[in-house]
């Protein structure tokens, strides 16, 4: 991809992109080839190096973490094994051993899940493990890096050889020590090293009594350091070993060096698949922190982002500065090639124009962007920018100057594969001038059919751009209320410039500004009056339409409650007809029952009258037991009337007919139902079910409650802490917690679910948004946890 100038990448904040890559970056060959990175027009390539990015991105938010223990640079290494008669010394053998196994550790990680990630799998395809070469290593180099002592037999010859006769020489040596000490011939102090030897501290006035090497002196002169005569042979003798163990420790690190020339290329391969493993594990973190996704990539030279931000301001905003980052929808397309975006200063244009140009390279340098998945992205050929003040001194060019040049080069080499972005587009000149100018090198670019974002607040561009094909005005909305702007791209309308509002807020006297008015022409102040008025309508037709949207998601909450009611009460009117059948035949089963014992008492006294009229009597009284029984007035039915119109409301004490159980109303929905609380359980009921308490009662009831809810309230933990679980489960325990806080009253709850890659925090706060009794959330302290943990506050 050609882009021009070529500071256009930097001034749109692309060098700043890549220093935060090569941040996330484990290795120099990592950092080297970001810094490499350069815009690509070929397709298939793009889509690679962006699946692999999103493989990686997955990798790292789903699966076990990849061995990436050790990145040493071993290219340099490599080469130097290359060499004939070059040896690679002990440390370095022991570099290309740890990356060894971080490689073969990393191939066995993707042949384990062969198919699952297969653009990252290209990286390393045909890469064979090679265990000679750890084995050659392994078999000379020990897990400090050091020269095992068994590599040859010679070496641990020698090294014991060098161990006996350290020890016999100290031995000697302490011998001497000790008689010198006796003899009263030492000064203060212990055996010490001078030049690498052991010595006696001895008195100067005795050390002719000690026959050896003086090696040294104190710097009063009343001490010398002696080596005695019969050590002296036996260090020498040390030294020699010394050499000789060196001589061959080289010998078996050439050997060793030989045996791995030939594997030289593959070591190179090695190499190679660590720097862009590196190279794609840095891209993949980055995007994590911006949160981005993989577009659809299309052929054409277009773009249809949603909800865009620009990386490096959320970046700022998420380290806790002030502002927000106001999502983007922008279209750039076949039909509307051209967006003249204009408004107010401070508005935003420029950030909209700079987060096009920005998102384009990123995505086209295979660096995935912060825009939803479903964005559809295309690939230009070229990138034209003419953005800030490019005067020189030295080329002896103004502003207007410099911008012209850019123009005429635009003019000359654009086509319809190139995206042109142009800020505050005529400015530098007379605007009588500049504003003509503008518009014939904005014509001479629209018959090209290019694609361009243009931001202006020349009128006659504005004016050129509503009647002309393929360009499309576009503005910045601003609240002329209280004179801010809302940073919201709506296409579709120019936008005005806010000066005369803007001059009033800062304070401008009156009389300039009316002197100001008059100055303008009358035909400009009727177009900028149109403006602000469209603007303002466009406004309230956009608060209008969130209104609409609230108040619709309000109603099919409702629907829904409504027809969860309705479920619940055909249940209930079931259950209630199922228990009156079922108690009907009871009754009539005890009744038959009755009538047949009756007459066989009737039968068994051989119709004497005085016992018949006592059965009888006894029969009288069982049917109008069973008769009181049925008469009794339901309280339910017959005082319905009365319970309705008790005045319940939210907050009082009532008590269940059906059970007797005590309950407190929460809410009391539509339908005459009453939503209570029992304890920590929830439950719906009709009003004509229930029975208000009041006085002694309530009070008792009220008391009673108070002593259970205390005793919940002291073993409620107001914290959950849901780190490392998967979301379904996490929501769940987090709703139970949450539930059992509302039930209780308890005034706010903390949820502890860590940083990581924001997917469990982000589906928590959704949760939370949609829970109806809380009232706000926010972050803890960046000091004590930060977008670790939330704050959830119940009201």
């Amino acid at each position: 991809m050609k882009v021009y100038p070529q500071n256009a990448s930097d001034k749109l904040g692309f060098l700043e992109i890549k220093e935060f890559i090569k941040l996330k970056c484990l290795s120099e060959a990592g950092r080297e080839m970001v810094d490499k990175i350069q815009p690509q027009n070929k397709l298939d390539q793009i889509d690679r190096f962006l699946r692999q990015t999103n493989e990686f991105k997955d990798l790292i938010q789903n699966d076990s973490p990849l061995p990436v223990d050790h990145f040493y640079p071993i290219k340099n290494v490599a080469e130097k094994a290359r060499l004939e008669g070059a040896f690679l010394s002990e440390e370095e053998c022991y570099r290309i051993l740890l990356s060894l196994r971080t490689v073969y550790a990393i191939i066995r990680y993707f042949n384990d899940r062969q198919g699952l990630y297969p653009h990252l799998e290209l990286l390393f395809e045909h890469l064979p493990i090679e265990t000679k070469i750890v084995r050659s290593i392994e078999s000379v180099i020990d897990d400090h890096g050091r020269m095992k002592d068994n590599a040859s037999r010679l070496l641990l010859d020698l090294t014991q050889q060098i161990l006996k006769s350290e020890q016999e020489a100290r031995k000697r040596l302490e011998t001497v020590f000790k008689q010198a000490q006796n003899n009263g011939w030492t000064a203060d102090g212990n055996l010490t090293i001078r030049d690498g030897r052991l010595c006696i501290p001895i008195l100067a006035e005795n050390k002719r009594k000690v026959k050896g090497l003086i090696h040294d002196e104190s710097a009063t002169g009343q001490t010398a350091y002696i080596e005695p005569d019969e050590v002296f042979h036996l260090n020498n003798k040390v030294r020699d070993l010394t050499f000789e163990r060196r001589r061959e420790v080289i010998r078996i690190l050439t050997e060793l060096t030989s045996e791995l020339r030939p594997h030289v290329p593959l070591l190179l391969a090695y190499h190679g698949l660590l720097t862009k493993l590196d190279f794609v594990r840095a891209k993949a973190l980055f995007a994590l922190d911006i949160e981005a996704e993989m577009p659809e990539l299309v052929k054409q030279a277009e773009f249809n982002l949603i909800n865009a931000r620009h990386p490096l301001l959320f970046l700022n905003h998420k380290k806790g500065n002030q502002g927000t980052v106001v999502p983007l929808n922008i279209k750039v397309d076949a039909i509307d090639r051209v967006i003249l975006v204009s408004g107010p200063n401070a508005g935003g244009k420029s950030v909209c124009m700079k987060t096009v140009g920005l998102l384009q390279l990123m995505l086209q340098s295979g660096i995935l962007i912060p825009a939803d998945a479903t964005s559809k992205v295309g690939v230009f050929n070229q990138l034209f920018a003419d953005i800030g003040d490019d005067q020189s001194i030295e080329s002896d060019l103004s502003t207007y100057s410099a911008h012209l040049s850019k123009m005429k080069y635009f003019a000359d080499f654009a086509n319809a594969n190139t995206l042109v972005l142009i800020d505050e587009f005529g400015t530098g000149t007379d605007p009588q001038f500049g504003g003509p100018i503008a518009e014939a090198v904005l014509e001479t670019l629209n018959n090209k059919k290019i694609r361009a974002v243009i931001t202006t607040h020349y009128s006659n561009l504005k004016l050129y751009a509503s009647h002309t094909e393929g360009l499309q005005n576009a503005s910045m909305l601003f609240d002329n209320v209280q004179m801010k702007p809302l940073y919201i791209l709506q296409v579709g309308k120019p936008g005005s410039s806010y000066a005369f509002e803007i001059a009033q807020k800062i304070g401008l006297p009156k009389e300039v500004l009316e002197l100001a008015k008059q100055k303008i022409g009358v035909q400009q102040k009727k177009v900028d009056t149109l403006l602000v008025d469209l603007e303002r309508d466009k406004k309230q037709v956009y608060d209008t339409k969130i209104a609409i949207n609230k108040r619709e998601k309000e109603m099919i909450l409702l629907k829904e409650q409504y027809e969860t009611l309705n479920h619940d009460l055909q249940e209930n009117k079931r259950q209630l007809i199922k228990d009156a059948k079922e108690e009907a035949r009871q009754l009539l089963k005890d009744a038959n029952k009755l009538i047949e014992n009756t007459i066989s008492d009737i039968k068994s006294v051989a119709a004497d009258k005085e016992k018949t009229k006592e059965i009888r009597s006894k029969l009288n009284q069982a049917i109008d037991q069973h008769t009181e029984k049925k008469k009794k007035p339901n309280p339910t039915v017959a005082n319905q009337k009365e319970i309705i119109d008790q005045g319940i409301e939210i907050g009082d004490w009532v008590k269940i007919l059906d059970s007797g159980a005590e309950a407190q109303v929460l809410e009391v929905a539509k339908n005459n139902n009453l939503i209570l609380a029992m304890g920590e359980l929830r439950t719906v009921v009709k009003q004509n079910k229930v029975e208000k308490l009041r006085g002694k009662e309530k009070a008792k009831v009220v008391r009673k409650s108070h002593a259970a809810s205390t005793s919940s309230i002291a073993d409620f933990h107001p914290e959950v802490d849901l780190r490392g679980m998967r979301t379904e489960d996490a929501l769940q325990k987090m709703e139970l917690v949450l539930d059992r806080a509302v039930m209780i009253g308890y005034p706010s709850l903390k949820i502890i679910h860590g940083k990581g890659d924001g997917i469990l925090r982000r589906f928590i706060r959704e949760y939370l948004r949609k829970y109806s009794h809380v009232s706000r959330f926010e972050d803890e302290h960046a000091d004590r946890g930060g977008d670790g943990i939330t704050y959830a506050y119940i009201g």
